[in-house]
């Protein structure tokens, strides 16, 4: 009996010691060559504590618990990160260790990923200048006084809980060009910057109306890209890239490692990555949303200024200050490319604004920023979308993707992102109204019945509209 005794706890040992080693050694082929998976968690967390730090001013360990751990893949609840502050880094990895990456926050053009480590490459993408802020227009919107006699049905409309949807962050709503109402989460306020995610793209197509307005582009050019000529990538149009049917092969898949989580995530260059990948549809006769595109674009309308001082200051040049967007700041990869698909912050407020300013046809302040009729073309169907897409990167049908309206008037146009960010605008009713929070799709929250109740209660039956 002893022996035996003697002999199970020798086994126990010796499969102890094998469970230690063998644990040791995946432990050293984790560090050593990390899954993709891995590395692309780790290029979120460092890159969405490194904006929220450096653009919003909120604390890293929040944002780490709040914006990535919680709502994520389990593998996130893993990450942890560091922020040097001297240095205006972030560097995240799984446990600490594994598959480590890093972000780099550079003034007045975010953060960027640093997937490659090259961190002097994308530290040498910079402004010459310090954005200005304060420079716009006194005459600027929001003016006046709030609308004081819808102020109190309005109030009561976004004091629902239902109605703003769980992890609501702001709501501002527009009416006339003016704020008639406005909520705030928990530790958000006027004066946050928010990330629009895939809101990005509307503002990205709009800049390409300013460089169509110069003559500097047009929507009919192709032979975009030195690559593509030799195929038939080379007839792909501006147009079809805003209208998201150039054909391009991309997956949007977020979930998984897909073409747009590497894009953003493991790749330096993003705009070549996309533009690396083949054709797989045909060129403007297919619809496949794809944030690759709006990479393109802006890399396209980036090269078309020529001067890449001019480039990077354009954003805000041409449209954040003359629409008085000061908190706005559009992010550019490790390349120097912003990243026109998803990464642009800015205060509630200042997404109104830009709202606004669409209604408005591109006009602001009697100057016309974008062409004549550029925003009504923004928003004809996209032929190829089956008429919930337009042609200039927005949205036709509602969030919920079912083709409801639930009361929402049909001429409501849409900027969407991730998590559920909405921008809507009704012209018919001369209404803006933004949501933003953190809002994961698998939580079923749709904007439209926070909407058509903002609309009854500012247009009820009857009267004037």
């Amino acid at each position: 009996m002893r022996t035996i005794t003697r002999l199970a706890k020798g086994l126990a040992k010796g499969l102890a010691a094998l469970v230690a080693v063998a644990g040791l050694a995946l432990f050293g082929w984790l560090y050593a060559a990390p899954p993709e998976l891995i590395r692309v968690g780790s290029g979120y967390a460092a890159k969405i504590v490194c904006s929220n730090v450096f653009i919003a001013g909120r604390d890293a360990q929040q944002v780490l618990e709040v914006d990535v751990q919680a709502p994520g893949h389990p593998l996130l609840k893993l990450m942890r990160v560091s922020v040097d502050s001297e240095e205006k880094l972030v560097r995240a990895g799984l446990l600490g260790v594994l598959g480590r990456s890093t972000a780099v926050a550079r003034e007045g053009l975010g953060c960027a990923n640093v997937p490659d480590g090259d961190t002097g490459r994308a530290r040498a993408v910079q402004l010459a200048d310090a954005p200005a802020s304060g420079q716009s227009s006194p005459t600027l919107w929001p003016q006046g006084d709030r609308v004081e006699a819808a102020a109190a049905e309005v109030a009561g409309v976004l004091a629902d809980d239902n109605l703003a949807g769980q992890g609501m962050r702001a709501i501002v709503v527009v009416r006339d060009g003016r704020i008639v109402g406005e909520r705030y989460g928990e530790g958000f306020s006027q004066a946050t910057p928010l990330l629009g995610w895939s809101m990005s793209k509307t503002v990205n197509a709009a800049i390409v109306g300013t460089l169509v307005r110069d003559g500097r582009m047009s929507l009919e050019d192709a032979h975009l890209f030195p690559a593509w000529e030799g195929d038939e990538r080379a007839t792909i149009t501006v147009a079809d890239l805003m209208a998201m049917s150039s054909g391009l092969a991309f997956n949007e898949d977020y979930g998984t490692v897909a073409d747009v989580t590497r894009m953003l995530y493991l790749e330096p260059d993003m705009a070549g990555f996309a533009g690396s990948l083949p054709l797989v549809g045909p060129v403007g006769g297919s619809f496949s949303y794809s944030s690759g595109t709006s990479l393109l674009l802006a890399r396209l309308w980036q090269d078309a200024l020529g001067d890449p001082q001019q480039a990077l200051q354009w954003p805000r040049s041409a449209l954040f200050s003359p629409l008085g967007m000061d908190s706005a700041v559009m992010e550019a990869d490790a390349s120097g490319t912003f990243v026109g698909s998803s990464y642009i912050y800015a205060t509630a407020r200042d997404w109104a604004r830009f709202g606004q300013f669409l209604l408005q046809d591109g006009v602001w302040n009697g100057k016309q920023i974008l062409p004549p009729g550029f925003v009504s073309w923004m928003r004809e169907p996209a032929p190829a979308s089956n008429g919930i897409y337009g042609k200039g990167q927005l949205w036709l049908e509602a969030p919920d993707g079912n083709g409801r309206r639930m009361g929402v008037p049909a001429d409501t146009f849409w900027f969407k992102g991730h998590d559920g960010q909405t921008v809507a605008v009704i012209p018919s009713r001369r209404m803006v109204v933004v949501r933003m929070g953190l809002t994961p799709r698998a939580v079923g929250y749709t904007p439209e019945l926070l909407i058509s109740a903002l609309v009854a209660t500012l247009n009820p039956p009857g009267g004037p509209e």
